[in-house]
């Protein structure tokens, strides 16, 4: 409870004057999909097709990230001190990883995703790039200007490291290596950031690198390099030129290139001779897919959208891409502007890209017929008799409703009839399945078909009620096709009570339902209808009113009388009168009280002033100052909506209470 004063002088110091009230007043080119991973690097990118997991190593966080085929992080191996390249065995049961912070070829079991070996390269080594090979596992190691290839022979008792293994003398660093199954006795390397850029190849059948080719080439700032799956064909992914150059084994004379853009920084080959050639570029696509040997235009392109807060796309990793041993998917490492790196997974990378087109009215006449069209695109021509499915979503189908498929013009363009039993929003989907050369997809579009109106009514607008009343809303539904349900939802007024759902039933046979409110704040009601097939949805609303519970006794009188019917207080002018309000609270609330004094036949406004309403519902007010005797006054507490501090009620007076001062 409150207790607060206000002065009988300023009371009668406006007594015939205004009042002033104090108080408140109150293509796609983005990738199918990402996830983000913790790797602050990437040395090198492998996947496990046997396990169907992906290897990403991190020489910065001295680790390797292990993710499954969805691009989500599985397994973190820690402990790899500067682990840069990988190496996964024949049969997908170890990976190879060299850890240059520790000398060593570290084997990963790829089932337990644990450490199960080190083999030691020898004190200063700094192995970076492991490679299979004529039957041993060769890496590049050495230093600035004493870069060499050795290999670690794993087929005897016990493991054999041999280095400087390569014939013709030191590299200018490290060299990064490359081979393939289908030519078991091929070794190819080159220098990572080198310009220009050197490459070799070597016979490995007889246990050393036995060089049979090099070149310096025209390129430079090389970042990778991959054997097609023939042992035929060197690809070199080097920041310069703006292509990705293929060169014959036999020589490393250049053969073809695979047209890209600025700057080349990876490349993989799948077994099946299919390029994956990548680029390090904000605003042109990253990745481009080619069949082996094909280099006019690349099956599709990948362009990355941006996730940072530049004004350029994500970028590719260097090294950073990896195919799926069955090409179904492709796997990239990408990296935006605040250094976030993410493991996309592409799908279907070796089909042409499709795109469905549909083109539907905008508005139909219900149980009409209507005609769409549309188009299948790709570039690859699609097989004769192709076909795509049809389905046709409604209110009375919200799953779909197949339809009868629609073949392929030559042109991929298509168009079929409907006639749809439903109103409201009727969305057409064309799907093509997909086939040996083109990617899956769908288009949709949507219609409006039209629906009859229907009458929707709720009582009560308007109406003002007395605190706590129980006061029933009904809604009344008109005609409709099949549904007779209707929503019904409570809105008070106030922050801290949300609109609710609180009743869902099908109407009555006179076409009502009803709920009941305890209305102790002003109050919406909102009932809908969501339509049927024939009849459109409708909302109506009704918003009723409030009063709070109010009242003021007087206290510390000598005497009560009536002066003609009314009833008055008696107070001694020495005697400060107590008014107590008492209040239905709510946080916050304040209460007007205003006083009149009685004044040749006619009651004057005296003045008024709000005070903040106790927790307990109830303030005392204490009324000073010098009493004027003889006047007959009165005095009352009110709720005013808007600046007794809410909007939760509506403006409610409480009775007068009348008193008088004598000597």
């Amino acid at each position: 409870m409150r207790t607060r004063r206000i002065s009988t002088a300023t009371s009668i110091a406006v007594l015939f004057s205004s009042v002033v009230l104090i108080g408140g007043a109150a293509d796609p080119a983005v990738a199918d999909s990402s996830k983000v991973i913790a790797a602050a690097s990437v040395g090198d990118i492998v996947a496990d097709g046997v396990h169907k997991r992906v290897f990403i190593s991190d020489p910065t966080g001295g680790k390797v990230v292990v993710a499954d085929y969805s691009g989500t992080v599985i397994a973190k191996i820690n402990s790899l001190p500067g682990v840069t390249g990988l190496e996964l065995s024949a049969d997908s049961g170890t990976l190879y990883a060299a850890v240059p912070g520790s000398d060593a070829i570290v084997a990963i079991d790829t089932a337990a995703l644990g450490v199960s070996a080190r083999y030691a390269t020898g004190a200063g080594t700094d192995p970076m790039f492991p490679a299979l090979a004529g039957g041993k596992l060769w890496f590049g190691y050495g230093t600035v200007g004493a870069g060499h290839i050795g290999s670690l022979d794993l087929s005897g008792a016990e493991p054999v490291v041999a280095l400087e293994q390569d014939t013709n003398g030191a590299w200018s660093g490290a060299p990064t290596l490359a081979s393939t199954p289908g030519a078991p006795d091929l070794l190819a390397a080159g220098i990572q950031t080198q310009s220009p850029t050197e490459l070799a190849v070597y016979d490995v059948a007889s246990g050393a690198a036995v060089q049979t080719a090099s070149t310096r080439t025209d390129g430079g700032n090389m970042r990778d390099l991959a054997l097609s799956p023939d042992g035929t064909q060197l690809v070199v992914a080097s920041g310069a030129p703006y292509s990705h150059q293929a060169y014959r084994t036999s020589d490393l004379a250049p053969s073809i290139a695979y047209a890209s853009d600025a700057y080349p920084n990876a490349i993989d080959i799948a077994p099946d001779g299919t390029v994956a050639a990548g680029i390090d570029g904000w605003y042109e696509p990253d990745v481009y897919i080619y069949k082996q040997g094909s280099t006019t235009k690349p099956v599709r392109t990948y362009d990355f959208p941006n996730t940072g807060n530049s004004s350029g796309a994500d970028t590719l990793d260097p090294s950073g891409l990896a195919w799926a041993p069955d090409t179904s998917r492709l796997f990239a490492v990408t990296v935006n502007s605040e250094g976030v790196r993410s493991l996309r997974v592409l799908t279907d990378p070796v089909k042409y890209r499709t795109t469905v087109t549909v083109s539907a009215p905008a508005k139909a006449t219900r149980a009409k017929k209507l005609t769409v069209t549309g188009k299948v695109k790709a570039d690859g021509a699609f097989p004769s008799g192709a076909k795509a499915t049809v389905t046709r979503t409604d209110i009375e189908s919200p799953k779909g409703k197949a339809l009868a498929a629609v073949k392929l013009k030559s042109d991929g363009s298509f168009s079929f009839g409907d006639t749809p039993p439903a109103g409201g929003t009727v969305t057409y989907k064309v799907s093509y399945a997909g086939d040996a050369t083109h990617s899956a997809s769908s288009g949709s579009d949507k219609v409006a078909v039209s629906r009859a109106a229907t009458s929707l009514t709720l009582n009560r607008n308007k109406a003002v009620y007395s605190y706590g009343a129980d006061v029933s809303f009904t809604a009344h539904l008109g005609t409709t096709y099949k549904n007779r349900t209707v929503e019904l939802w409570v809105d008070p007024y106030g922050k801290d009570k949300p609109k609710k759902l609180v009743k869902t039933a099908k109407v009555n046979s006179k076409g009502n339902l009803s709920t009941t409110v305890d209305m102790t704040r002003d109050t919406t009601v909102t009932a809908v209808f969501k339509g049927d097939g024939r009849y459109a949805s409708r909302t109506v609303t009704s918003t009723a009113y409030a009063r709070v519970k109010v009242s003021t006794s007087v206290s510390k009188q000598y005497r009560t009388a009536k002066i003609g019917s009314r009833s008055y207080a008696y107070f001694h002018k020495k005697t400060n009168p107590v008014f107590a309000t008492k209040m239905s609270y709510y946080k916050n609330r304040k209460f007007r009280l205003a006083m009149e004094v009685y004044y040749q036949g006619r009651w004057y406004d005296a003045g008024s002033q709000y005070f903040k309403l106790g927790t307990s519902g109830k303030t005392n007010v204490t009324l000073t100052g010098t009493h004027e005797t003889g006047y007959r006054m009165r005095i009352r507490a009110s709720y005013v909506d808007g600046s007794s501090g809410d909007i939760v009620n509506t403006t409610t007076h409480g009775a007068w209470k009348y008193f008088i001062f004598t000597k």
